[in-house]
C-alpha cells in the first residue's frame, strides 16, 4: 500500500476499523475476561494495512468505544470499560498491533516469522492485561493469569494460525488484486 494518503487507503483503514467494530462486541462471557474476535479482526488489519494503519485502525477502534459506541466485548463501551478490570487488554491492543505489525510488515513472505510476531504480540497484551485485571481487581497476579490468559491460549493459538493462512490471501487480493 503506498504511504500517500489517500481515498483508497482511508476507506481501507475505515472498513477495517468497522470490522473490528462489529466483530469486537461478539464474545462469550467466561468469567471476567470474555473471549472475544478483536484479536483476530486486529490481526487481518494488521495484514491488510501494515503496522502502522493497522495500529491506527485498533486505535480508532479503541477511541469508538471510548466514546460511548458499544464495540467492546458484550456490547460495551465508555471509559468505565477501558479502566475497568478488563481495560488492559483493551490497551493491550495497541501493543499487539504494533509488535505483529512490525513482523507482519517486515516477514511478510515468511509466514512462520509473522506467525511467531503474532504470538509475541499476544503476549504482551497479556502482560499488559494481567498486570492491569490483577490491579483492577485486587487479585494476585497467579490468579489473573489463570482467569485471563490460560483459558484463552488454545483459541488465541488458532486465531492466529487462520490469520497466518488467510492473511496473506486478503492482503493480496485487497492490495494487489491478486
Amino acid at each position: 500500500m503506498k504511504d500517500k494518503p489517500g481515498i483508497y487507503q482511508m476507506a481501507i483503514i475505515g472498513v477495517m476499523t468497522a470490522i473490528i467494530c462489529i466483530l469486537g462486541p461478539l464474545s462469550i462471557p467466561i468469567g471476567l475476561v470474555p473471549v472475544s474476535l478483536t484479536n483476530l479482526a486486529i490481526l487481518f488489519a494488521l495484514y491488510v494495512l501494515g503496522m502502522k494503519k493497522g495500529t491506527l485502525s485498533c486505535i480508532l477502534y479503541l477511541l469508538i468505544g471510548l466514546i460511548g459506541l458499544p464495540v467492546f466485548s458484550g456490547f460495551s463501551s465508555g471509559p468505565g470499560k477501558l479502566l475497568g478490570p478488563t481495560g488492559g487488554y483493551l490497551i493491550g491492543f495497541i501493543f499487539m498491533a504494533l509488535i505483529s505489525g512490525f513482523f507482519i510488515d517486515k516477514y511478510i513472505n515468511k509466514w512462520y516469522l509473522c506467525f511467531i510476531g503474532m504470538i509475541l504480540g499476544t503476549l504482551v497484551l497479556y502482560t499488559f492485561g494481567t498486570a492491569w485485571l490483577a490491579y483492577q481487581a485486587n487479585m494476585s497476579a497467579k490468579a489473573a493469569l489463570i482467569a485471563g490468559v490460560l483459558p484463552f491460549i488454545p483459541g488465541d493459538i488458532a486465531k492466529i494460525a487462520v490469520v497466518a493462512v488467510f492473511g496473506p490471501k486478503i492482503r493480496n487480493r485487497l492490495i494487489w488484486g491478486k
